[in-house]
């Protein structure tokens, strides 16, 4: 997606994480690893292991213009996806979210690399990044808070294609980033 000259789909990669680009070829191979049911069991809408529900989340995906198909950089195994949505010029943000890991990569550093670039990408057009996280996603809210970001605001929110659900809101601006970016060990 580029929008206001911004890219927000290119291709990132360090030693840990490959984003690629989303393309609509890739639904089985990511459908495929997005099927364990407990990969969800903390999101919002615990049944996007079902074929159905995450035909939906994939078409937001697509539709977003921002989403990245995530792969191991070591063995290019798939293993998640991520993406950027909700540019807003007039307050100069972008959010990232609608992540998700194979479990096998739970805990392992790819997470915090991925959103590690996605920050260096987003902050080198914006100033503040949101991420709006499910109220019972413990383990992401975890995660968020040790990237640096900060809760600020708590919020019913409409997944794209699924119900309202309460999700917390967090938000990190580019001067923390710059700030906390150099004492992250990934």
């Amino acid at each position: 997606m580029i929008i206001s000259g911004i890219n927000f789909q290119p291709l990132l990669h360090s030693s840990l994480v490959i984003a690629d680009p989303l393309k609509e070829s890739d639904f089985e191979s990511l459908y495929n690893a997005a099927s364990d049911p407990l990969i969800w069991e903390q999101h919002p809408n615990k049944n996007r292991y079902q074929r159905q529900e995450f035909q939906n989340y994939f078409e937001g995906a697509i539709e977003s213009g921002g989403a990245f198909l995530v792969k191991d950089a070591q063995t290019n195994e798939i293993i998640g996806s991520s993406r950027y949505s909700d540019y807003h010029a007039e307050t100069n943000t972008v959010s990232i979210g609608y992540t998700f890991f194979i479990r096998s990569h739970w805990g392992r550093r790819h997470n915090y690399a991925l959103k590690k670039l996605m920050l260096d990408h987003a902050f080198q057009f914006v100033n503040t990044v949101t991420f709006y996280i499910g109220a019972i996603n413990k383990r992401s809210q975890v995660s968020i808070e040790r990237l640096g970001a900060v809760k600020i605001a708590e919020e019913e929110m409409a997944y794209y294609g699924e119900a309202p659900q309460l999700n917390y809101m967090y938000a990190i601006s580019k001067e923390q980033w710059l700030q906390i970016r150099p004492g992250l060990s990934i």
